[in-house]
C-alpha cells in the first residue's frame, strides 16, 4: 500500500468512526424538560418522601439564597460563618405532581452531609459542617404546608461532614466514615450502640492530602453484611461484630473512585429472591479521576476523567472485577436504577475532579447502562441536556419513571456571571425512552394494589395492571425501588428488588391482567419502609405505586 493510499484509508476510517459516533448520539433516546427557572436555592442533597414531595437543601454558609423564609422569619446564628441573621432559605420542599416549591427553615449547616428515609417515611439526616456536624435532622412528611426540618443537637457522637449513611434491616442507620473520621456508628442509639466503632479500613484507604475515600460507597448485602467500597478498595463488613470477613480484589486499574476523584456506584438489581439458589448480589462502579488529578486540578492541569466501570459479584467465593468502557470519560457522574432494572448515568464533567472550580468540560449526555445485555453492548448513548450540571448536582428517579434533575455550583458562594460555570437554580427532567408516547400501549397500568397499601414479608401480592395494546406475558415483571438520598454522586440507600411476575400472568378483564408475587421473605433484602413498586413490560413500566413493607 503507499503512502497516499494509507493516509486516504486512515482519513476514510477516522470520517466513519466520527459518523459511527453522530449516529449514536443522534440515536440517543430521552427528553428533557425544564421544570423551574430558579427553586432559589442550588440542589446540593435531595430526597423523594412517599408523598410525591422532593426535600432539596444545599448549604447555610454560602451567604444568602435566591429564595426568602415564609412569613418575614430570619434564622439567627451567633456560629454562623458567613451571615448570622440570615433571611433567606437553604432548603425548599418541591411537590412533583403540583410543580411547586416552597421554603424550608434548616437551622444549621447542612453542607455535605448524608441521610436516609427510615421505616415511617421520614428523612433522618445527619451531619454537615460547623455547628451542624453533630446534629441529627428529621423531616417528617405532611400533605399541607406545616411540615419542616426538626433538629436535635448532638445527636451523634463524632462529627459527620462527607459521611455515608445506609438503612438496616432493624431501621436504624449505620453512619460510615467522614472527613478525618475512620471509623461509624449507628443513629439511633442503644444501649450496645451508643458509642463510636473504630474502621481501619478507611486509615487504609486514605490518600495523603487528598483522601479519595470520603462518601464511601455502601451497600446492604444479601447475607446482612455492609459492602463498604473506599478509594479502590473495598470489604464486606459484620457491623453487629465489627469485623471484616472479606476482603474484595483491589480495583484493576488501581485508580480511586470516591470524592474527591468522584465516581458512582450502584448495587445491581436483586433477582430470583425465592429462587432454590442463593441470591447474588453485584456492584457496578462507574468513572472517576485517575490517581494525582486533584493535585493536578489545583495546579491547574485538568486531567482527563476515567471512562472505565467494574462490575462484581459480590456474593462469588472468588469475587472477581470485570472491566467494561463507556462511551465517555465522566467524573461527578450520578448513577440511578430505573424501575426497569436498567442503570442511568448523567450529570459530571469529563475532566478534572470535585472540589471548587476543580471540574472541567461537563457532560451534557446521559447514558443507559442495560444490565442484563451481554458485556459489550450494554451501554446506550442518550439526548443531551443544555445545562452542565458540575460539582453539587444531583438526580433522583420519581414515581412516574421522570428523573429529577438540579444542582450545580462549582464555588464557594453563589456565583452567576463571570464564571466558566455559573451557580445552577434550575430543576429539569429527565424522561427515559421508556416514556415516549409511541410506547403508550404497551404500558401498564397498576389497578391494584392501590398506592399507600402496606404490604408484609413473605406475603403473595396480587397485582392487577391494564395494557392497551397487545401483551408480551413472558416480558412482565414486577420491581420494587427503594428511593434513594442523593448527593455528590451517590445515591444512599439506593436498592431495586426483582419480584418476578412473568410466569404467571393471567387475563382477567379486557386489556386487564394479574400477576402474583412473593414479597422480600426479610428485612436483610428489603429493609422496612416505603418502596415504589412497579409493573414493567417489555422494559417499559407503570407509573409506581407507593407500597409501605413493615
Amino acid at each position: 500500500m503507499t503512502r497516499i493510499h494509507l493516509i486516504l484509508s486512515l482519513l476514510i476510517l477516522t470520517f466513519l468512526q466520527t459518523c459511527h459516533r453522530n449516529l449514536a448520539a443522534a440515536a440517543g433516546g430521552g427528553k428533557w424538560a425544564l421544570l423551574q427557572s430558579s427553586i432559589g436555592i442550588t440542589a446540593m442533597h435531595m430526597q423523594l418522601l412517599n408523598n410525591d414531595r422532593v426535600v432539596i437543601f444545599d448549604r447555610t454558609d454560602f451567604g444568602p439564597s435566591n429564595i426568602s423564609l415564609a412569613d418575614g422569619k430570619c434564622r439567627n446564628d451567633p456560629q454562623e460563618l458567613v451571615l448570622k441573621i440570615d433571611c433567606t432559605a437553604h432548603s425548599v420542599e418541591y411537590d412533583v405532581v403540583a410543580n411547586t416549591f416552597r421554603p424550608l427553615t434548616v437551622l444549621t449547616d447542612v453542607w455535605c452531609s448524608s441521610g436516609s428515609v427510615v421505616p415511617d417515611g421520614s428523612l433522618v439526616q445527619t451531619g454537615g459542617f460547623n455547628d451542624g456536624d453533630h446534629v441529627v435532622r428529621v423531616y417528617k412528611p405532611c400533605n399541607d404546608s406545616t411540615c419542616d426540618w426538626q433538629e436535635i443537637q448532638n445527636g451523634l457522637i463524632q462529627r459527620r461532614w462527607y459521611a455515608t449513611n445506609h438503612i438496616l434491616p432493624d431501621g436504624r442507620q449505620i453512619i460510615v466514615g467522614g472527613r478525618r473520621e475512620f471509623n461509624y456508628e449507628f443513629y439511633p442509639k442503644t444501649s450496645a450502640t451508643n458509642k463510636v466503632f473504630s474502621l481501619p479500613f478507611l486509615v487504609q484507604t486514605n490518600d495523603p492530602r487528598t483522601e479519595n475515600n470520603l462518601y464511601p460507597f455502601v451497600f446492604l448485602n444479601v447475607d446482612g453484611n455492609l459492602f463498604i467500597f473506599a478509594n479502590n478498595r473495598a470489604i464486606l463488613l459484620d457491623y453487629t461484630k465489627n469485623k471484616v470477613v472479606k476482603n474484595y480484589p483491589q480495583f484493576p486499574d488501581s485508580n480511586p473512585r470516591n470524592y474527591p476523584s468522584t465516581g458512582s456506584a450502584v448495587l445491581l438489581p436483586l433477582k430470583n429472591l425465592q429462587g432454590s439458589s442463593a441470591i447474588q448480589a453485584e456492584v457496578l462502579v462507574c468513572g472517576g479521576a485517575p490517581k494525582g488529578a486533584y493535585t493536578s486540578a489545583q495546579n491547574g492541569d485538568f486531567v482527563g476523567a476515567l471512562n472505565t466501570c467494574g462490575r462484581i459479584t459480590i456474593t462469588d467465593p472468588n469475587p472477581q472485577w470485570v472491566m467494561e468502557t463507556m462511551p465517555f470519560a465522566r467524573v461527578m457522574g450520578d448513577m440511578l436504577l430505573l424501575p426497569n432494572g436498567n442503570v442511568l448515568i448523567i450529570n459530571g464533567a469529563s475532566a478534572g475532579t470535585a472540589g471548587w472550580e476543580y471540574g472541567r468540560n461537563p457532560v451534557l449526555n446521559p447514558i443507559i447502562y442495560r444490565t442484563n445485555n451481554i458485556i459489550g453492548s450494554r451501554f446506550d448513548i442518550q439526548n443531551p441536556s443544555t445545562v452542565p450540571r458540575m460539582y453539587h448536582s444531583t438526580a433522583v428517579l420519581l414515581r412516574d419513571g421522570r428523573v429529577l434533575v438540579g444542582g450545580g455550583n462549582p464555588h464557594k458562594f453563589y456565583n452567576f456571571t463571570r464564571v466558566l460555570y455559573p451557580t445552577e437554580l434550575r430543576l429539569e427532567a429527565f424522561s427515559p425512552s421508556y416514556l415516549d408516547s409511541g410506547s403508550a400501549n404497551l404500558r401498564p397500568r397498576i389497578i391494584s394494589p392501590i398506592s399507600q397499601s402496606q404490604i408484609g414479608y413473605g406475603q403473595q401480592l396480587v397485582i392487577q395492571f391494564t395494557i392497551s395494546g397487545p401483551l408480551n406475558g413472558n416480558l412482565v415483571t414486577v420491581t420494587m425501588v427503594a428511593p434513594s438520598f442523593n448527593t455528590h454522586s451517590f445515591s444512599m440507600n439506593q436498592r431495586l428488588l426483582v419480584l418476578g411476575g412473568g410466569d404467571n400472568v393471567k387475563i382477567v378483564g379486557k386489556s386487564t391482567y394479574q400477576t402474583t408475587v412473593l414479597t422480600p421473605s426479610t428485612g436483610i433484602l428489603a429493609p422496612s419502609g416505603f418502596y415504589l413498586l412497579f409493573v414493567v413490560h417489555q422494559e417499559i413500566p407503570s407509573e409506581g405505586i407507593w407500597v409501605h413493607l413493615q
